[in-house]
Protein backbone atom coordinates (compact mmCIF):
# COMPACT_ATOMS: atom_id res chain seq x y z
CA UNK A 1 0.00 0.00 0.00
CA UNK A 2 3.13 2.39 1.11
CA UNK A 3 3.68 2.41 -2.77
CA UNK A 4 0.14 3.46 -4.01
CA UNK A 5 -0.11 6.25 -1.28
CA UNK A 6 3.44 7.51 -3.16
CA UNK A 7 1.50 7.44 -6.25
CA UNK A 8 -1.57 9.05 -4.93
CA UNK A 9 -2.49 12.52 -6.43
CA UNK A 10 -5.89 14.27 -4.15
CA UNK A 11 -8.34 17.01 -5.37
CA UNK A 12 -11.48 18.96 -4.93
CA UNK A 13 -14.53 18.00 -7.23
CA UNK A 14 -17.34 19.98 -6.19
CA UNK A 15 -16.73 19.82 -2.77
CA UNK A 16 -15.84 15.90 -2.96
CA UNK A 17 -12.53 14.80 -2.36
CA UNK A 18 -11.26 12.88 -4.96
CA UNK A 19 -8.13 10.89 -4.75
CA UNK A 20 -6.68 8.99 -8.05
CA UNK A 21 -3.92 6.14 -8.06
CA UNK A 22 -2.92 3.53 -10.26
CA UNK A 23 -6.18 1.54 -11.18
CA UNK A 24 -8.53 3.28 -8.43
CA UNK A 25 -10.41 6.80 -8.21
CA UNK A 26 -11.79 7.09 -4.37
CA UNK A 27 -14.10 9.47 -4.24
CA UNK A 28 -15.33 10.78 -0.61
CA UNK A 29 -18.31 13.05 0.28
CA UNK A 30 -18.26 16.17 2.34
CA UNK A 31 -20.23 14.27 4.43
CA UNK A 32 -17.76 11.58 4.86
CA UNK A 33 -19.49 8.84 2.92
CA UNK A 34 -16.52 7.35 0.31
CA UNK A 35 -17.05 5.14 -2.50
CA UNK A 36 -14.07 3.58 -4.76
CA UNK A 37 -13.93 2.86 -8.61
CA UNK A 38 -12.00 0.39 -10.41
CA UNK A 39 -11.65 -0.94 -14.17
CA UNK A 40 -12.67 -4.31 -14.72
CA UNK A 41 -11.03 -4.71 -17.97
CA UNK A 42 -7.82 -6.25 -17.21
CA UNK A 43 -9.49 -9.56 -15.64
CA UNK A 44 -10.90 -9.95 -18.83
CA UNK A 45 -7.43 -10.14 -20.69
CA UNK A 46 -6.35 -13.51 -18.93
CA UNK A 47 -6.14 -15.76 -22.02
CA UNK A 48 -7.73 -13.69 -24.48
CA UNK A 49 -6.66 -14.43 -28.45
CA UNK A 50 -6.86 -10.57 -28.98
CA UNK A 51 -8.35 -7.47 -27.49
CA UNK A 52 -10.11 -4.52 -29.92
CA UNK A 53 -10.91 -1.00 -29.21
CA UNK A 54 -14.01 0.68 -31.00
CA UNK A 55 -14.75 4.31 -30.53
CA UNK A 56 -18.95 4.28 -31.20
CA UNK A 57 -19.97 7.64 -30.98
CA UNK A 58 -19.70 9.12 -26.83
CA UNK A 59 -19.03 4.80 -25.94
CA UNK A 60 -16.17 3.05 -26.03
CA UNK A 61 -16.33 -0.44 -26.79
CA UNK A 62 -13.22 -3.33 -25.73
CA UNK A 63 -14.00 -6.22 -26.82
CA UNK A 64 -11.86 -8.92 -25.71
CA UNK A 65 -11.84 -12.20 -28.06
CA UNK A 66 -10.89 -15.93 -26.60
CA UNK A 67 -9.31 -18.59 -28.02
CA UNK A 68 -13.11 -20.02 -28.98
CA UNK A 69 -14.43 -16.88 -30.86
CA UNK A 70 -16.19 -15.93 -27.92
CA UNK A 71 -16.27 -12.16 -27.11
CA UNK A 72 -16.69 -10.29 -23.93
CA UNK A 73 -17.45 -6.73 -24.80
CA UNK A 74 -17.28 -4.03 -22.00
CA UNK A 75 -18.94 -0.64 -22.82
CA UNK A 76 -18.34 2.46 -20.75
CA UNK A 77 -19.61 6.57 -21.25
CA UNK A 78 -17.61 9.27 -21.76
CA UNK A 79 -16.64 9.65 -18.05
CA UNK A 80 -15.52 5.90 -18.17
CA UNK A 81 -18.54 4.51 -16.57
CA UNK A 82 -19.74 1.38 -17.41
CA UNK A 83 -22.70 1.25 -19.33
CA UNK A 84 -23.43 -2.46 -20.73
CA UNK A 85 -21.40 -5.92 -20.28
CA UNK A 86 -22.16 -8.42 -22.79
CA UNK A 87 -21.35 -11.70 -24.46
CA UNK A 88 -21.23 -12.57 -27.64
CA UNK A 89 -20.51 -16.20 -29.09
CA UNK A 90 -18.94 -17.93 -31.80
CA UNK A 91 -21.96 -18.04 -33.84
CA UNK A 92 -22.90 -14.19 -33.01
CA UNK A 93 -25.50 -14.70 -30.74
CA UNK A 94 -25.62 -11.81 -27.89
CA UNK A 95 -26.01 -11.89 -23.71
CA UNK A 96 -26.34 -8.42 -22.19
CA UNK A 97 -25.30 -9.81 -18.73
CA UNK A 98 -25.02 -6.45 -17.08
CA UNK A 99 -26.95 -3.17 -18.04
CA UNK A 100 -25.62 -0.47 -16.07
CA UNK A 101 -27.31 2.28 -18.48
CA UNK A 102 -30.69 1.52 -16.80
CA UNK A 103 -32.42 4.28 -14.81
CA UNK A 104 -35.93 3.58 -13.34
CA UNK A 105 -38.64 6.49 -13.80
CA UNK A 106 -38.59 6.46 -10.21
CA UNK A 107 -35.00 7.06 -8.99
CA UNK A 108 -34.48 10.04 -7.59
CA UNK A 109 -30.89 10.35 -8.77
CA UNK A 110 -27.50 9.58 -7.78
CA UNK A 111 -26.58 5.47 -6.82
CA UNK A 112 -27.80 5.53 -2.91
CA UNK A 113 -30.98 3.82 -2.80
CA UNK A 114 -32.68 3.47 1.01
CA UNK A 115 -34.81 0.74 1.55
CA UNK A 116 -35.88 -0.53 4.84
CA UNK A 117 -34.48 -3.38 6.45
CA UNK A 118 -35.62 -6.48 4.60
CA UNK A 119 -37.50 -9.23 6.30
CA UNK A 120 -35.58 -12.03 7.28
CA UNK A 121 -37.62 -15.30 7.04
CA UNK A 122 -34.82 -17.90 7.02
CA UNK A 123 -32.07 -19.23 9.48
CA UNK A 124 -29.84 -16.44 9.94
CA UNK A 125 -26.81 -18.96 9.39
CA UNK A 126 -28.60 -19.26 5.31
CA UNK A 127 -29.17 -15.76 5.45
CA UNK A 128 -25.20 -15.13 5.75
CA UNK A 129 -23.34 -18.42 5.27
CA UNK A 130 -19.74 -19.13 6.66
CA UNK A 131 -18.54 -21.10 3.85
CA UNK A 132 -15.96 -22.95 6.19
CA UNK A 133 -18.67 -24.59 8.39
CA UNK A 134 -21.30 -24.74 4.72
CA UNK A 135 -21.69 -28.31 2.92
CA UNK A 136 -21.28 -27.95 -1.19
CA UNK A 137 -24.94 -28.09 -1.20
CA UNK A 138 -25.71 -25.54 1.09
CA UNK A 139 -23.15 -22.93 -0.88
CA UNK A 140 -24.74 -23.95 -3.98
CA UNK A 141 -28.31 -23.17 -2.72
CA UNK A 142 -27.64 -20.08 -1.67
CA UNK A 143 -25.93 -18.83 -4.96
CA UNK A 144 -29.33 -19.78 -6.37
CA UNK A 145 -31.41 -18.24 -3.40
CA UNK A 146 -34.30 -15.69 -4.34
CA UNK A 147 -34.20 -11.99 -2.81
CA UNK A 148 -35.35 -12.58 1.22
CA UNK A 149 -37.80 -10.13 0.16
CA UNK A 150 -39.89 -8.95 -2.63
CA UNK A 151 -37.85 -6.28 -5.27
CA UNK A 152 -39.68 -3.52 -5.84
CA UNK A 153 -37.86 -2.40 -9.16
CA UNK A 154 -34.67 -2.97 -11.69
CA UNK A 155 -31.51 -1.45 -9.74
CA UNK A 156 -28.70 -0.81 -12.10
CA UNK A 157 -25.34 -2.09 -10.94
CA UNK A 158 -23.94 1.10 -9.55
CA UNK A 159 -26.96 1.30 -7.11
CA UNK A 160 -26.07 -1.97 -5.80
CA UNK A 161 -22.86 -1.41 -5.65
CA UNK A 162 -23.04 1.65 -2.98
CA UNK A 163 -26.33 1.07 -1.27
CA UNK A 164 -26.31 -1.59 1.46
CA UNK A 165 -30.25 -2.04 2.07
CA UNK A 166 -30.26 -3.04 -1.84
CA UNK A 167 -27.85 -5.86 -1.29
CA UNK A 168 -29.23 -6.52 1.98
CA UNK A 169 -31.87 -7.96 0.10
CA UNK A 170 -29.68 -11.30 -1.11
CA UNK A 171 -27.94 -13.94 1.04
CA UNK A 172 -24.60 -13.80 1.15
CA UNK A 173 -21.40 -16.08 1.66
CA UNK A 174 -18.41 -15.20 3.91
CA UNK A 175 -15.48 -16.61 2.58
CA UNK A 176 -13.71 -16.85 5.79
CA UNK A 177 -11.88 -20.22 4.32
CA UNK A 178 -9.34 -17.11 2.99
CA UNK A 179 -7.92 -14.41 4.89
CA UNK A 180 -5.66 -11.27 4.23
CA UNK A 181 -2.52 -10.36 6.46
CA UNK A 182 -2.32 -6.71 7.65
CA UNK A 183 -1.67 -4.57 4.49
CA UNK A 184 -2.22 -7.61 2.05
CA UNK A 185 -4.24 -8.58 -0.95
CA UNK A 186 -2.62 -11.80 -1.65
CA UNK A 187 -4.36 -15.14 -1.42
CA UNK A 188 -1.96 -17.38 -0.58
CA UNK A 189 -1.06 -20.85 -2.07
CA UNK A 190 -2.76 -23.02 0.82
CA UNK A 191 -5.42 -20.87 1.06
CA UNK A 192 -6.49 -20.53 -2.56
CA UNK A 193 -7.60 -24.39 -2.45
CA UNK A 194 -9.78 -23.67 -0.34
CA UNK A 195 -11.91 -21.73 -2.87
CA UNK A 196 -12.33 -24.62 -4.85
CA UNK A 197 -16.20 -25.57 -3.37
CA UNK A 198 -17.18 -22.02 -4.36
CA UNK A 199 -16.09 -22.16 -7.42
CA UNK A 200 -17.72 -24.89 -8.08
CA UNK A 201 -20.89 -23.73 -7.11
CA UNK A 202 -20.33 -20.73 -9.15
CA UNK A 203 -19.53 -22.62 -12.45
CA UNK A 204 -22.75 -24.99 -11.77
CA UNK A 205 -24.56 -21.80 -11.31
CA UNK A 206 -23.44 -19.95 -14.19
CA UNK A 207 -23.48 -23.65 -16.49
CA UNK A 208 -27.45 -23.29 -15.56
CA UNK A 209 -27.92 -19.46 -16.20
CA UNK A 210 -25.28 -17.69 -18.48
CA UNK A 211 -26.80 -13.64 -16.94
CA UNK A 212 -25.91 -14.90 -13.58
CA UNK A 213 -23.71 -12.47 -11.93
CA UNK A 214 -22.10 -12.67 -8.80
CA UNK A 215 -20.69 -9.68 -6.56
CA UNK A 216 -17.23 -9.68 -4.62
CA UNK A 217 -17.36 -8.11 -1.67
CA UNK A 218 -13.64 -7.08 -0.18
CA UNK A 219 -13.33 -5.80 3.34
CA UNK A 220 -10.39 -4.84 5.87
CA UNK A 221 -10.42 -4.22 9.50
CA UNK A 222 -10.80 -0.76 11.71
CA UNK A 223 -6.57 -0.43 11.28
CA UNK A 224 -5.71 2.23 9.02
CA UNK A 225 -6.70 5.26 7.51
CA UNK A 226 -10.53 5.05 5.52
CA UNK A 227 -8.43 5.50 2.18
CA UNK A 228 -5.84 3.30 2.02
CA UNK A 229 -8.67 0.68 3.57
CA UNK A 230 -10.81 1.09 0.34
CA UNK A 231 -8.13 0.79 -1.85
CA UNK A 232 -7.62 -2.28 -0.22
CA UNK A 233 -10.76 -3.81 0.38
CA UNK A 234 -10.99 -3.19 -3.25
CA UNK A 235 -7.93 -4.53 -4.30
CA UNK A 236 -8.76 -7.87 -2.05
CA UNK A 237 -12.02 -8.61 -3.96
CA UNK A 238 -10.47 -8.29 -7.54
CA UNK A 239 -7.56 -10.89 -6.26
CA UNK A 240 -10.55 -13.57 -5.34
CA UNK A 241 -12.39 -12.73 -8.78
CA UNK A 242 -9.36 -13.15 -10.35
CA UNK A 243 -7.70 -16.61 -8.66
CA UNK A 244 -11.55 -18.13 -9.40
CA UNK A 245 -11.15 -17.44 -12.82
CA UNK A 246 -7.41 -17.78 -13.13
CA UNK A 247 -7.01 -21.56 -11.27
CA UNK A 248 -11.00 -22.62 -11.33
CA UNK A 249 -12.34 -21.43 -14.54
CA UNK A 250 -15.33 -19.00 -13.63
CA UNK A 251 -15.76 -16.76 -16.40
CA UNK A 252 -15.07 -13.48 -15.53
CA UNK A 253 -17.59 -11.52 -17.19
CA UNK A 254 -20.41 -12.81 -14.33
CA UNK A 255 -18.40 -11.81 -11.29
CA UNK A 256 -18.03 -7.96 -10.39
CA UNK A 257 -16.16 -6.74 -7.30
CA UNK A 258 -16.14 -4.06 -5.42
CA UNK A 259 -14.40 -2.76 -1.99
CA UNK A 260 -16.28 -1.37 1.26
CA UNK A 261 -13.05 -0.55 3.66
CA UNK A 262 -13.74 -1.06 7.18
CA UNK A 263 -17.56 -0.37 6.81
CA UNK A 264 -18.90 -3.88 7.30
CA UNK A 265 -16.93 -5.76 10.40
CA UNK A 266 -17.98 -8.77 11.34
CA UNK A 267 -15.92 -8.78 14.53
CA UNK A 268 -16.82 -5.40 16.44
CA UNK A 269 -13.25 -4.02 17.01
CA UNK A 270 -11.32 -1.22 16.14
CA UNK A 271 -7.99 -3.36 16.68
CA UNK A 272 -6.56 -5.74 13.95
CA UNK A 273 -8.71 -8.61 13.44
CA UNK A 274 -8.13 -11.20 10.86
CA UNK A 275 -11.73 -11.96 10.98
CA UNK A 276 -12.26 -8.45 9.37
CA UNK A 277 -9.78 -8.90 6.34
CA UNK A 278 -12.05 -10.92 4.38
CA UNK A 279 -14.36 -11.03 1.00
CA UNK A 280 -17.61 -11.64 0.51
CA UNK A 281 -19.71 -13.04 -2.45
CA UNK A 282 -23.64 -12.84 -2.89
CA UNK A 283 -25.53 -13.01 -6.49
CA UNK A 284 -27.37 -9.80 -7.43
CA UNK A 285 -29.00 -11.15 -10.85
CA UNK A 286 -32.44 -10.72 -9.55
CA UNK A 287 -31.13 -7.36 -8.24
CA UNK A 288 -30.26 -6.11 -11.64
CA UNK A 289 -33.22 -7.83 -13.25
CA UNK A 290 -35.99 -6.83 -10.53
CA UNK A 291 -37.03 -10.71 -9.68
CA UNK A 292 -39.31 -10.89 -6.77
CA UNK A 293 -38.82 -13.47 -3.79
CA UNK A 294 -40.48 -16.36 -3.29
CA UNK A 295 -41.79 -15.91 -0.12
CA UNK A 296 -43.80 -18.22 2.54
CA UNK A 297 -47.31 -17.65 2.79
CA UNK A 298 -48.41 -15.42 6.05
CA UNK A 299 -49.35 -17.96 9.34
CA UNK A 300 -53.33 -17.67 9.34
CA UNK A 301 -54.99 -14.96 10.32
CA UNK A 302 -52.04 -12.25 9.52
CA UNK A 303 -51.98 -9.59 6.86
CA UNK A 304 -49.66 -10.85 4.19
CA UNK A 305 -46.51 -9.39 3.92
CA UNK A 306 -45.79 -6.18 1.76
Amino acid sequence: MEDFRGQRQESDQGGRKVFTEPGRVIVVDPGGQSFIRHNEEDRFRFGARDIQTQQVGGETRTIVIRPDGSQIITVVGRDGQLLRRIRRDHEGREIIIIDNSYRDPRDAGGFYVDLPPPVIRIPYDRYIVDADDASPDLIYDTMEAPPVDRIERRYSLDEIRYSPSVRQLMPSIDLNTITFETGSWEIPPDQAARLQVIAEGLNRAIARNPREVFLIEGHTDAVGNPVDNLSLSDRRAESAAELLTQQFGVPSENLTSQGYGSQYLKEQTDGPSRINRRVTIRRITPLLNGGVATLPPPPPGTAPPR
